[in-house]
C-alpha cells in the first residue's frame, strides 16, 4: 500500500511542470481525477484549474460563481463580447468560449512568461476568439473601445493580492466606459476579518453602479475566515433570484447579498480613490495549507 502511494507521488512529481514566470514560481499540477486537467499555482497559491477535455468544468468555487455570472449575462448560448482582467490559465475565457460559441474575448494578463507557459502547456482551442494582451490590467482596459464589452471580469492578483490601482473608483469609471449599455461587471475579491477591503470595494462599486450583488461563503461574510467574494455590478436589475439559486446549489453553497443587506455590509465605508487605494490584504499562510 505504501509503495503504491509512493509510486503515485513520484508519477505526479514527474509530470508537474515548474517554471519561473514574471510573478514568481509557476506550477502546473496534474489532476489525478481528470486525465487532461491541471491546476496552476503561483508561489504555492492556487490560481486556476483547467480541464482541456471539458472547459465548461469549473473546479474552484470562486470560478464557479463567476461562471454563474457568465451564464446570466445574456440568454443561454448567445455570443457576447468580454474583457478578462487577469488571465491565469485562461479558465474563464475557455468556459465562456465553450458555453457561448462565437463570443469575442480580450484577456489582459501582465505576466507575459505565464501566458507563454499556459499557451504551450494548455493550448487554447484554435477556434476560440480569444485575444491575449500582456500588459497591465488598467492599461489594457484603457485600450478597450467605448461601450464594447457586454462583460468585464476582474480577477487580478499579484502575490495573492489585488493591486491598489484596480480597487478605486477611477478604475471603475474606465470599466463603465468600456461596458455596453446593460453590460455587467464582476470582480473576484479576497478578504478576511475585519473585511475592511471588501467593505470599501462594495462602497466604491455602489458609488459608480446602480445595482450590486455579492456572492460569498457565509463564513466569509460573517468575518469568520479569509476567502473570496464575487461582486457583480451593473446599471439595470440583476437576476438576483437565479444567481441565488445557482450559488446555493454549488458544492460549497454561497449566499447572495443585495439591496439593503448589502448596503449595510459596508458599515459606512467610504469609496476608494486612486489617491487612497492600497493593495488588498495578503491571505494568512494557513489559507493554502
Amino acid at each position: 500500500m505504501g509503495k503504491s502511494r509512493s509510486t503515485r507521488r513520484e508519477r505526479a512529481a514527474a509530470e508537474t511542470v515548474v517554471e519561473d514566470v514574471d510573478g514568481g514560481r509557476a506550477e502546473l499540477i496534474p489532476d489525478r481525477d481528470r486525465p487532461r486537467a491541471w491546476s496552476l499555482l503561483i508561489d504555492g497559491a492556487p490560481q486556476s484549474h483547467v480541464d482541456l477535455d471539458d472547459p465548461a468544468h469549473l473546479s474552484f468555487e470562486y470560478q464557479r460563481r463567476l461562471g454563474h455570472v457568465i451564464d446570466l449575462v445574456a440568454p443561454p448560448g448567445r455570443p457576447v463580447r468580454a474583457v478578462h482582467l487577469g488571465g491565469g490559465a485562461l479558465t474563464l475565457a475557455r468556459y465562456l468560449a465553450a458555453t457561448r460559441p462565437r463570443s469575442t474575448q480580450q484577456v489582459v494578463e501582465r505576466d507575459a512568461a505565464l501566458v507563454q507557459l499556459v499557451r504551450r502547456e494548455l493550448p487554447l482551442d484554435p477556434g476560440a476568439r480569444i485575444r491575449v494582451r500582456s500588459t497591465d490590467a488598467r492599461a489594457g482596459l484603457a485600450k478597450v473601445p467605448d461601450g464594447w464589452a457586454d462583460l468585464v471580469v476582474a480577477d487580478v492578483f499579484s502575490g495573492a493580492r489585488t493591486p491598489a490601482h484596480l480597487t478605486s473608483g477611477e478604475f471603475l469609471d474606465d470599466v463603465r466606459r468600456a461596458l455596453a449599455p446593460g453590460g455587467l461587471y464582476a470582480a473576484n475579491l479576497a478578504d478576511g476579518p475585519p473585511l475592511a477591503h471588501l467593505r470599501g470595494q462594495i462602497a466604491t462599486a455602489a458609488d459608480r453602479f446602480a445595482e450590486l450583488a455579492l456572492v460569498a461563503d457565509p463564513a466569509v461574510l460573517r468575518g469568520k475566515r479569509f476567502g473570496n467574494a464575487v461582486l457583480v455590478a451593473c446599471d439595470h436589475p440583476l437576476p438576483v433570484a437565479e444567481l441565488t439559486r445557482r450559488a446555493a446549489s454549488d458544492p460549497q453553497p454561497a449566499r447572495v447579498e443585495h439591496g439593503r443587506a448589502l448596503a449595510d455590509l459596508t458599515g459606512g465605508a467610504a469609496p476608494v480613490t486612486d489617491a487612497a487605494a492600497v493593495d488588498s490584504p495578503a491571505p494568512p499562510p494557513s489559507v493554502f495549507r
